[in-house]
């Protein structure tokens, strides 16, 4: 076969060895129910019952900005003060709940049951409870649960969690199967199009994506199973998926011209894709990209940027800000640093760049300050208040609103950042 050809970080001059400065205190961030977002539309026959309070309620239909006459497939089951003070039985309100809902919605094929804050307050089992109502209801429904509560939590690991409650549910196909591979993550509709296109050029053809857009259309799973994380905040899934004998393909993640060729070229490499084919694959769409990024890179290029950690996102985002936008890294916060999945990316961080994990909002703040960046990333609580001090934000949680892996979504992230920069400038004229 033809060699891969390396576009290799220099882990030397990157930040894999960097100390990072650990952050222990008040923290500004979403919970893990915002993650149902993004879910309820790519898994497109699934619901999510969000068992907790009206407050849970307000969150969800404010971040999805529901209309009154929506079918959205989330809804809340509400703990009131009688369920509170044990006047009810939870479990019997559930399920006339689950019942009411399911002859309402009869296309409806997955149910997760979702946790929050309020029902493990109350300790209440929604594990027992998925099992109890999925054998109530199979073989036309399969109810299963996840936690989305915001308790030490930071709001993607709401993702984690749900993809987590999957990986037990996936068949498991026979030993002597030929090698697939797995993309694990939830990707845009018109992103995981555009990623299958690409392997099918390079002749990588059995290729699954969790989740996938229907329920019943779990991927199997074998030894011979190979997995690309396409997003970084999949740790215990990830970690699930290698316990069922899955390999994962070390790469950088898919943001960028030069995170996505690392991405595709390291599945290329483990199915032994010529190079010739792997290059002719990726020539055009790498060269559209490249130069729609060049574009916003003349706007973008030695602006300073400070990221407060809130989305996981942060490390990958660094590297392609700094690498494709010339802009200078102040500091990147991220609420988790998973050392393993983020090698490649800390190794193509600059050096010296500041590393934060966790959060002490009040010292972040007062460093942001000092610093005065010309754009800073961070969450909506802290987006308003930092504006009227006269500094340009970007709300963190749209970029998992918005597709932005890829080569033609390269230079709408890309945009993303510019977008502030060039609002404020003009407001000043």
């Amino acid at each position: 076969m033809d060699g891969i050809a390396a576009i290799a970080p220099q882990a030397a001059s990157g930040c894999g060895d960097a100390p990072v400065l650990k952050e222990r205190g008040q923290r500004e961030v979403f919970c893990g129910l915002t993650g149902i977002i993004w879910l309820h539309r790519k898994i497109q026959d699934a619901f999510f019952l969000v068992v907790g309070s009206r407050t849970c309620a307000h969150l969800i239909q404010s971040a999805a900005g529901v209309m009154i006459f929506a079918e959205p497939r989330f809804a809340t089951a509400i703990i009131d003060e009688r369920d509170l003070a044990g006047l009810a039985d939870c479990n019997d309100e559930l399920d006339r709940v689950v019942t009411r809902l399911l002859q309402r919605r009869p296309e409806i094929k997955l149910l997760f049951l979702v946790g929050s804050c309020p029902s493990e307050v109350i300790k209440l089992d929604l594990s027992r409870a998925a099992q109890r109502l999925s054998r109530q209801m199979s073989p036309a429904v399969r109810v299963l649960n996840y936690s989305g509560s915001g308790i030490e939590t930071t709001f993607t690991q709401g993702e984690d969690a749900c993809l987590a409650s999957l990986v037990p549910e996936l068949p498991v196909a026979a030993d002597d199967a030929p090698a697939d591979l797995l993309v694990v993550g939830a990707l845009a509709d018109v992103v995981e199009d555009q990623m299958r296109r690409l392997f099918s050029a390079m002749g990588i053809e059995r290729v699954s994506f969790l989740p996938p857009r229907r329920s019943g259309d779990l991927p199997a799973i074998s030894p011979n199973t190979k997995m690309l994380l396409a997003q970084p905040f999949l740790a215990e899934t990830g970690r699930m998926l290698e316990e069922r004998g899955v390999t994962r393909l070390a790469a950088p993640f898919p943001l960028g011209i030069e995170g996505t060729t690392l991405w595709l070229q390291a599945a290329a490499k483990a199915f032994a894709v010529p190079q010739s084919t792997f290059d002719s694959a990726i020539a055009a769409p790498a060269r559209r990209g490249s130069e729609a990024v060049a574009k916003v890179r003349e706007q973008m290029a030695g602006k300073s940027i400070f990221m407060f950690p809130d989305s996981q996102l942060e490390i990958p985002l660094a590297r392609f800000l700094a690498r494709e936008l010339d802009m200078k890294l102040i500091e990147i916060g991220t609420p988790y640093l998973h050392r393993q999945h983020l090698a490649s990316e800390l190794d193509m961080l600059p050096a010296g760049t500041m590393l934060s994990e966790g959060q002490d909002v009040e010292r972040q703040l007062d460093r942001c300050r000092d610093a005065k960046p010309d754009l800073t990333v961070c969450g909506l609580g802290l987006a308003n208040p930092l504006e009227a001090e006269g500094l340009a934000t970007k709300w963190s949680i749209e970029l998992l609103f918005t597709p932005i892996q890829g080569f033609d979504q390269a230079a709408d992230l890309a945009e993303l950042f510019a977008r502030p920069l060039v609002r404020r400038a003009k407001l000043r004229v």
